[in-house]
């Protein structure tokens, strides 16, 4: 009875240990991850935008996962302390990613004043592009060429590592909360991590199911007038005294 009451006790002991040192720290972080993504941002909408274009969705997704989790683990690992030592390497982060940002609002822009007149077909192959309802058969062959990897790939890799919230945010920030747990720290990571995977990918290959929506010449000028507004927002507010 005394040693069924000790291996009670033992298990009990167990069980809040990992609560306290795998579970615990590891909803911290998912929590935390998901806090600091999910917002309206330049790096959201390329995502969306992709996704609704359905153009190397897998690509632009990893590409984003992988860059917070880089940043997350330079945040855990102490990179960030580093960082605050040389404010004028953010300064320069924050004017190169303010020029970019507004240059890309720009572009879409231009694409809302003067859309090409393609769409995404809402069906379920959902893998070409079509002209305006009510084309004939052969005008409603795709008339848009899809955009090349390269300029895909450079274009999210900018919208990440260009963008000061990011470093603010995920290496500051997440890195400063994951230290405060101590030998827990890299779990915390870890769940911050799995939260960027699951948001990431999430909106990437979701987006698909908007296509319902968009799937007019008149809706895609919309979405790229939206995200023409944010992005030139941000850039400017990049560059505002706060």
């Amino acid at each position: 009875m005394l040693m069924a009451l000790k291996n009670d006790e033992l298990d009990c002991w167990h069980l809040d240990a990992y609560r306290r040192r795998v579970l615990t720290p590891l909803l911290a972080g998912i929590g935390l991850g998901f806090s600091l993504i999910i917002a309206i941002g330049a790096q959201n909408l390329f995502v969306l935008r992709q996704g609704l274009r359905r153009e190397h969705v897998f690509v632009v997704a990893a590409i984003c996962a992988a860059s917070d989790a880089l940043l997350i683990a330079l945040g855990v690992s102490g990179i960030g302390l580093v960082l605050q030592a040389v404010p004028w390497l953010v300064d320069v982060v924050r004017w190169a990613g303010a020029l970019f940002l507004v240059t890309y609002g720009l572009l879409a822009a231009r694409r809302a004043w003067r859309p090409s007149g393609t769409v995404l077909a809402a069906d379920d192959a959902g893998s070409r592009e079509a002209g305006s309802p009510g084309d004939s058969p052969a005008a409603s062959a795709p008339v848009a060429t899809r955009t090349r990897l390269v300029p895909v790939v450079l274009t999210c890799l900018a919208l990440t590592w260009l963008n000061p919230h990011v470093y603010l945010d995920t290496v500051f920030l997440l890195g400063t909360v994951a230290n405060t747990h101590g030998d827990a720290r890299w779990v915390f990571a870890a769940g911050a991590m799995c939260a960027s995977v699951m948001w990431f990918f999430g909106l990437a290959f979701g987006a698909r199911y908007l296509g319902r929506w968009l799937s007019t010449p008149r809706a895609w000028r919309i979405l790229d007038a939206v995200i023409a507004v944010v992005m030139i927002a941000l850039g400017v507010s990049l560059v505002l005294p706060h």
